[in-house]
């Protein structure tokens, strides 16, 4: 009997399974077909921006199992060429910025505003509307000739606000305690192992890069608003605009308007009748593809991406794995088309070990031909480690970087096993030092000073590089080094990056480097299509969305689950909550 319903069990989920892939197919298809249709745009169209989808270096397919269906999201590449494919287009009237909250971080939100500034020196209006405005998309929004909220609306506009979550007395309930090895009096990751709040050093950092972001945010809505800095500091330590009429009254936004008013509006300048007559082309309807990949030649600029965390082996989607950046710098600097590299960066770091084996493929690459860095929302820790061999380094005003420190945690777990639950643990070994890397018993003082050796060993191997690459002394480089976290506008002033700039400046300073007039672009690694990311995250993405959707514990959940996959020394930037 028991083997019978083994069997039922079996063939009903093999069903299932069969249903899920042929949804999934016939879904494809239909993707692909909608795809290869060429979207008719109309006299007078308007582009409409919105983002629902998290703003990352690359775009992708998927699927979402909660909607069945696919969706496809554009990468940061693709919507600044929209965005300036729209500039040139004699087809788009205006723009339309339908756009209450931005999923990206600040980098990424610098990029794609200052696409919105080259799109206004075309002289087409900017038009947008929102129910709410967080401050990121006040941000984007303020570039806008008519901006408009909503009468009952609210608008964000208080200062920027960085939350950490710190675990020690969870640990200490539990009876685990943390082993800490570390060098830089500010690299702050290990400290929510260690502290319930934030070390001075650790409070003195972010109060400075907060505070770099948050001016040239200030300043920036001050210059495109016709706004006084000043005053704009004052409304916003004194929360000053809580409603929508108190946004109004200090000259926020245009006016206050319903959605049906600001249509309108559109209607009228795009010469049609009624509003259900306006011509809206979305920015993924509006994909032009690689048109402005080919600059008539055969010689090429190769640019690869580096996001996510940093870690031995092959990588995710999500992930940069040593092994495979480094074969795709190795490949790149082999390839006698391809006249330079451009290395864009979003990274808080990883393994020092899987950083320097990138590092060294990087610092090889230079010697050869040229490499560019383009840093996205962060590159630091391991994220910089990887980037320094390079011969410039670009990184936008708000980029965090630098976070030059390693670190080791190696747990305790004797005291929650023994008095928890009545776990005991025992040991034969073959040498004095077998099992010192063990977590069911304290280390002894002599274990503790050999990792801490190693630590200060990676240290100042991660020194060298720097100091190597940006051609300064070591000394100089551990002044502002010690795990300090920078803003791409402040590193700039010590030396760690070389230009302002996003990913079309680093590509242009890379032509510039080669000698190249005319060249064409390629990109890796490869965007994964629809079934290889089914095949490589579609679980661990339902997984995910359920425990979200349950308990709200994400973040801290994934925390933990990367926790346990690293290894040996790490060069990671602690992360925090950016609220805007």
């Amino acid at each position: 009997m028991l083997q019978f319903l083994k069997y039922v069990l079996a063939t009903i989920v093999a069903l299932i399974l069969f249903v899920f892939l042929g949804i999934v197919i016939i879904a494809g298809v239909a993707l692909s077909t909608s795809k290869n249709k060429s979207v008719n745009i109309e006299s007078n169209s308007i582009l409409r921006i919105t983002f629902n989808k998290e703003v990352a270096d690359q775009g992708e397919t998927s699927f979402d199992p909660n909607s069945l269906s696919i969706t496809k999201t554009l990468s940061l590449k693709e919507i600044l060429e929209n965005i300036h494919n729209a500039q040139e287009d004699a087809k788009i009237k205006a723009l339309f910025l339908d756009v209450s909250n931005f999923p990206g971080g600040f980098a990424s939100l610098e990029e794609i505003r200052n696409a919105l500034l080259e799109f206004k020196k075309s002289h087409k209006p900017i038009y947008a509307y929102g129910e709410n405005f967080t401050e990121k998309a006040y941000y984007l929004n303020s570039v806008a000739d008519k901006l408009y909220l909503n009468p009952e609306g609210l608008l964000e506009f208080n200062g920027l606000s960085s939350e950490y979550t710190f675990y020690k007395g969870a640990l200490d309930k539990l009876g685990i305690e943390a082993q800490i090895f570390r060098v830089g009096k500010y690299k702050s990751f290990v400290e929510p192992y260690t502290l319930d709040k934030m070390s001075e050093a650790n409070r003195n950092q972010i109060t400075s890069y907060l505070g770099s972001i948050y001016h040239g945010y200030i300043e920036k809505i001050a210059h495109d608003r016709n706004l006084n800095i000043d005053s704009l500091f004052n409304i916003a330590d004194n929360q000053k605009v809580s409603q929508a009429s108190e946004a109004k009254t200090y000259h926020l936004v245009n006016d206050l308007k319903y959605r049906d008013e600001v249509l309108e509006e559109l209607k009228t300048l795009s010469h049609v009748k009624t509003i259900n007559d306006i011509h809206f082309i979305s920015l993924l309807d509006y994909d032009r593809g690689n048109e402005a990949d080919d600059h008539g030649s055969g010689k090429r600029i190769q640019v690869i991406y580096a996001s996510g965390d940093i870690n031995s082996g092959e990588g995710t989607n999500k992930s940069i794995g040593s092994d495979q950046m480094s074969r795709l710098i190795r490949l790149a600097r082999l390839d006698k088309d391809i006249k330079a590299v451009v290395l864009r960066v979003n990274s808080p770091g990883g393994s020092a070990l899987a950083s320097d084996i990138i590092w060294r493929e990087v610092s090889l690459t230079q010697k050869v031909k040229p490499v560019i860095v383009s840093m996205g929302d962060v590159a630091a820790s391991g994220g910089y480690y990887i980037s320094c061999a390079a011969g410039k380094i670009f990184a936008q005003p708000n980029t965090i970087t630098g976070s030059i420190g390693i670190f080791g945690i190696i747990p305790n777990t004797q005291k929650f096993f023994n008095e928890k639950l009545g776990i005991t643990f025992d040991r034969v070994n073959t040498g004095k030092y077998s099992d010192i890397i063990t977590v069911t018993r304290p280390l002894r003082e002599d274990e503790k000073a050999i990792i801490q050796n190693q630590v200060n060993h990676g240290y100042q191997s991660f020194l060298e590089r720097v100091s190597r690459g940006r051609n300064k002394t070591i000394a100089q480089i551990d002044s502002i080094a010690q795990g300090r976290v920078w803003t791409g506008e402040q590193a700039l002033k010590i030396g760690l990056v070389d230009k302002l700039g996003g990913l079309e400046d680093a590509i242009d300073e890379a032509a510039l480097e080669a000698h190249l007039k005319t060249y064409s672009l390629s990109y890796e690694p490869q965007e994964k299509g629809l079934f290889q990311n089914l095949l490589s995250d579609g679980l661990d993405k339902l997984k995910n969305d359920w425990i979200e959707s349950e308990t709200g514990g994400l973040s801290q959940m994934n925390i933990l689950k990367k926790i346990k996959t690293w290894s040996g020394i790490q060069a990671r930037m602690m992360e925090g909550n950016l609220n805007p």
